[in-house]
């Protein structure tokens, strides 16, 4: 049987795993010791599905050999029936571990950083920045994760020109990765006197939170600059240079922080932002180097797509990428994406899984 020697490789490795994380130069080397950790973690529920395979390919083994061997036609009548009960599990179980074998994103279990600017559309844009925000924030909410808000810059009506903010919970980054893109608000502005809808746009950046092991910064490369913080209109929010821009030189990078009046909290925050930047941009150059076919639909990471279009006068949400519609556009924005989430990773592991299919059926590709 093909698979077997395939399973037992991982089951292998699982056990090696558990014996890497328990020796003592990985436990103290954390940036390997959590990869360690994060790869046995992945291989979990596969290997409890594989030594059930395992179990049914021995008996299914037996029965074939007492099919064989034996002339007793009681025996071989019993051995028959095994086998067809067998084989039809072991071919669900097959299904499954294929599934649970495609290899998943290890930035997964991470806490998130999402960053929404205002795009095209003005003041509109803004205030459906603001609107996205509220729905991320009730959504994070509904599962008992903390929102941390690291830096705002909000407009007079009530927007946002853009705000970061940092969801800390299990599985966040893996379940919000998908909502980076463009997304677009089609609905009659509240600054529009004569009724007309408008079409505005708003960027959304879901970015993996970084650990201080996953990017090394140089001090020399880092500027910091302190400035008085200014609020909507320009007026001051507080009397003293507490305001942090911090760029990193190699990349250019620019980060600003004024929503604290502590000098040192904001350049943290600030710092927090960049890390998350350097290493989504990281992330982005090895998928750059991976092959296309290996790049799906909905794990590109182009933000200047548009994704989503959430159009208020027939009260839908469409996401473009997988040709879905919802006619829940008030629930959806209290926060109710469950749907929208669980369609999105359900497309996204399809392709993985097709493009694994693939690999196979081309070995030394």
């Amino acid at each position: 049987m093909d698979s077997i020697e395939r399973y037992a490789r991982v089951l292998r490795r699982y056990d090696q795993l558990g014996e890497d994380l328990s020796n003592p130069d990985n436990i103290r080397n954390q940036a390997v010791y959590r990869k360690l950790g994060r790869e046995r973690s992945d291989l979990e529920k596969a290997v409890e599905k594989i030594r059930i395979f395992m179990g049914l390919a021995g008996r299914l083994k037996e029965a074939r050999q007492v099919l064989e061997d034996s002339e007793d036609p009681e025996f071989t009548a019993l051995a028959r029936a095994e086998i067809e009960e067998v084989k039809e599990e072991v071919a669900s179980l097959e299904e499954e571990i294929k599934i649970l074998l495609v290899p998943g994103d290890p930035d997964d279990s991470r806490n998130t950083v999402m960053e929404i600017r205002a795009g095209t559309g003005g003041e509109e844009a803004a205030l459906f920045a603001a609107d996205l925000a509220r729905m991320y924030r009730l959504f994070a909410e509904n599962r008992k994760w903390k929102v941390e808000i690291l830096s705002s810059s909000p407009t007079e009506k009530g927007g946002y020109k853009e705000i970061i903010f940092l969801i800390i919970g299990p599985e966040a980054f893996g379940k919000l990765k998908f909502e980076s893109g463009v997304h677009r608000v089609q609905r009659v502005p509240v600054t529009e006197s004569g009724g007309r809808i408008h079409t505005s746009a708003v960027s959304v950046a879901v970015l993996p939170e970084a650990e201080e092991v996953d990017v090394q910064v140089d001090q020399k490369d880092i500027k910091v600059d302190v400035f008085r913080s200014s609020g909507p209109g320009g007026q001051s929010v507080n009397t003293t240079d507490s305001a942090v821009r911090v760029t990193h030189l190699p990349t250019g990078m620019v980060v600003q922080c004024q929503d604290e009046k502590s000098q040192h909290k904001n350049k943290a925050k600030a710092m927090k932002v960049l890390m998350s930047r350097l290493l989504e941009k990281a992330r982005q150059e090895q998928a750059d180097a991976i092959a296309a076919t290996r790049r799906d639909m909905v794990g590109s990471g182009d933000r200047s797509a548009k994704i989503r279009t959430y159009n208020f006068p027939q009260g839908r949400v469409s996401d473009h990428r997988i040709g879905l519609t919802l006619h829940n556009l008030g629930g959806i924005l209290d926060g109710d994406l469950d749907e929208l989430v669980g369609e999105l990773a359900v497309a996204h592991r399809e392709e993985l899984l097709a493009a694994e299919m693939e690999k196979d059926r081309k070995p030394g590709e």
